[in-house]
């Protein structure tokens, strides 16, 4: 049986709408408190329990389609294919299906998109629907694949055998527990014997050319690459949608989209659709250094097609975490990529669609973890972990080990997503007379001398006073270092050498400074 152990935010986070927050303005606003979802994760069981025999469908088939899609995580999916709705909720709905399965579950769209009971009983009411047109056997849970494959609406049939045999049905034969770090169940899903009635797809595919543990399984949307030019760039995607669905589509000629890979869910298949060589079309934007760190500057204008390699993620971008399978999977298919493309393993050469793309696109999501990404790929490929001179702190403890790195603040400070962070995302916070620092903790577990260097996004409203505070593990405090956010940003700025003891030592940015400007607190680097 699968075990999924999150933190209780996380699966919080399942029960409540996940909301997409507006871009930073140039003078941010005082945060806003909100008020906690009243529900608790504990109330999965009983909804997936409830939907189910108030609409005759098996309620464990509706968690392991809700597994397979969103993994037990009510999503907010935005566009990423032409063509393809957004999904909404545990059940990933879209389009014409949530508004139908809003219609007979008797509740509203709205509900459906943004409340987890309500989205589970539209589904299942689709099912249920789905049962009465297909004449399906109820009490056979076997029986109910067709359902499955229609409530879905993959249309490929090696996608859909693949989605029904591998991944619906598959986990309900292996079961899956998603509890609490206390150890309390939030939804489970215990092992059950299941023969889908489908039929298998019966085609043996090739494996790929470029990438040996890939499938290939070729979409015709592609072109060639202007000639001369060398892929010097790896984009990093989410489906928007699960895995089989995913790349599905991209095969499909009316998608006018693609992608080189895929990556599934769970990091145990990976399909490749595109030669690495041809040019898939899965940036929809010409190149701008300035949303990049103004790396590669001489390719501005061009499309971001003619010198990267795409890689899908079977996930979304407001996901709060990825399977550490897929990360691994895919950090593996980077190093390769990387490896025979003389791709640069750096957070400028390997980035996200977001970045690249920012007025439609925000994938792979601030929750990816890409210092842990980027130090994986590193390793397979034999150049170690990065950073290659030291450790980094990021202001997304998702991209953070534990054990040695940890980024602390208050409500008070605001995510930003202006072009120029390290990582994923950053943190700002109006200057003020206040004492309310954004703390970077970093654990040496010997005594040394180290220097430290820091990252921020410059802008016009930002301090150029902004008071990095050194401190060491014994409380001492080391120095004060002043700087001008307004310059230099989208790099590393050196702000000292200074002797620590071990133990758990900090870099505070303060608020308190001249007033009227803001302080960005996105990345530190020990080394």
């Amino acid at each position: 049986m699968n075990r999924i152990h999150k933190p209780l935010a996380t699966l919080a986070a399942a029960l409540s709408l996940v909301a997409c927050g507006p871009q930073e303005p140039t003078t941010p606003p005082a945060p806003v408190e909100q008020n906690e979802a009243a529900r608790t994760p504990y109330q999965l069981d009983a909804a997936f329990a409830k939907a189910g025999a108030d609409f005759r469908v098996p309620a464990d088939l509706l968690k392991a389609i809700s597994y397979t899609e969103t993994r037990w995580e009510h999503v907010t999916g935005t566009s990423e294919f032409p063509g393809q709705e957004p999904a909404f909720g545990l059940m990933a709905l879209r389009g014409a299906k949530l508004s139908e399965g809003a219609r007979l579950a008797g509740v509203s769209e709205e509900a459906v998109r943004t409340q987890p009971e309500a989205n589970i009983r539209a589904a299942a009411a689709l099912l249920s629907a789905y049962a009465d047109e297909l004449g399906v056997k109820r009490e056979d849970l076997g029986a109910w694949a067709p359902a499955v494959v229609k409530l879905s609406g993959i249309t490929h049939p090696e996608a859909q055998a693949r989605y029904v045999h591998g991944e619906v049905y598959d986990i309900l034969r292996k079961g899956a527990v998603a509890s609490t770090l206390e150890g309390h169940v939030a939804v489970s899903l215990m092992p059950t014997e299941a023969q889908a009635q489908w039929a298998t797809s019966g085609i043996v595919r090739a494996l790929s050319a470029d990438y040996a543990p890939a499938i290939w399984r070729p979409s015709p949307n592609y072109g060639s690459r202007p000639s001369g030019t060398d892929i010097s760039m790896i984009v990093i995607h989410t489906c928007e949608g699960g895995y089989s669905g995913c790349w599905s589509w991209l095969t499909n000629s009316s998608a006018g989209a693609s992608a080189h890979y895929v990556v599934n869910e769970a990091g145990t298949e990976i399909s490749q659709l595109v030669a690495e060589t041809n040019r898939a079309w899965h940036v929809a934007a010409s190149y701008d250094c300035g949303l990049n760190g103004s790396v590669m500057c001489g390719l501005n204008g061009q499309s971001v097609n003619n010198f990267s390699v795409g890689i899908e993620h079977g996930g979304y971008a407001s996901q709060s975490s990825f399977p550490a399978g897929q990360i691994d999977a895919s950090a593996k298919l980077s190093c390769d990529i990387s490896r025979d493309r003389t791709v640069v393993r750096d957070s400028y050469h390997i980035v996200s669609h977001g970045r690249l793309q920012p007025a439609t696109r925000t994938d792979p999501g601030p929750n990816w973890p890409w210092s842990t990404y980027i130090s994986k790929i590193k390793s397979y490929c034999g150049e170690g972990s990065i950073p290659t001179v030291g450790l980094v702190v990021d202001s997304n403890n998702a991209n953070n080990d534990a054990t040695k790195a940890e980024f602390v603040h208050s409500a008070n400070w605001v995510v930003g997503a202006n072009a120029g962070y390290y990582g994923s995302n950053y943190y700002y916070a109006n200057t003020a007379a206040i004492s309310d620092p954004a703390a970077f903790r970093f654990y040496m577990p010997a005594a040394g001398t180290r220097t430290i260097d820091a990252w921020w996004v410059g802008g016009s409203n930002r301090s150029t006073t902004a008071p990095f505070v050194i401190i060491d593990a014994n409380g001492n405090n080391l120095g004060t270092v002043n700087v001008n956010q307004q310059l230099n940003g989208g790099q590393w700025n050196t702000l000292g050498t200074w002797s620590f003891p071990a133990g758990w030592n900090k870099v505070q940015l303060s608020r308190w400074t001249t007033s009227g400007f803001v302080v960005v607190a996105d990345a530190i680097q020990i080394r």
